[in-house]
């Protein structure tokens, strides 16, 4: 932050909300090598996030990972997403892009081969035409 010429006076009140967004408020001393792996993950998404980005993109964030802890990761990007924030993941996990039914978009040698919109779209989807199809019945 202080790279890209953010007050310290801003960088002082905005770390600790990071931290606390990515659960990492109790580590704000720790250094690398005191913190797991899902943790320095974290660590790696609140560095994303001090900028203040409209996009973020996880390339493989549970990667090297066990399977709680990519939960957690997932769920925290889910958060982010609920910020206001964009977030694209990119992930060969396909029971994480199964059990989050957000958006997918599949590449396979270069070409996208699939865009599936997330169940929440489908459900609004579903519920537009539901409400058109009564009034037509009106």
């Amino acid at each position: 932050m202080e790279i890209v010429g953010t007050p310290s006076k801003m960088i002082k009140r905005r770390v600790p909300a990071i931290l606390n967004t990515v659960n990492l408020a109790d580590k704000h001393a720790s250094f690398p090598n005191e913190i797991s792996g899902g943790e320095q993950q974290r660590v790696a998404l609140a560095r994303a996030l001090a900028n203040n980005p409209s996009v973020i993109i996880a390339d493989e964030p549970t990667g090297n990972i066990d399977p709680q802890m990519s939960l957690e990761i997932m769920n925290l990007l889910i958060k982010i997403n609920k910020l206001g924030k964009t977030v694209i993941v990119v992930t060969h996990e396909q029971s994480l892009v199964d059990y989050y039914k957000q958006r997918t978009i599949r590449i396979q040698d270069g070409m996208i081969v699939e865009d599936r919109p997330s169940a929440a779209s489908l459900a609004a989807a579903e519920e537009t035409a539901g409400g058109a199809q009564n009034e037509e019945e009106v």
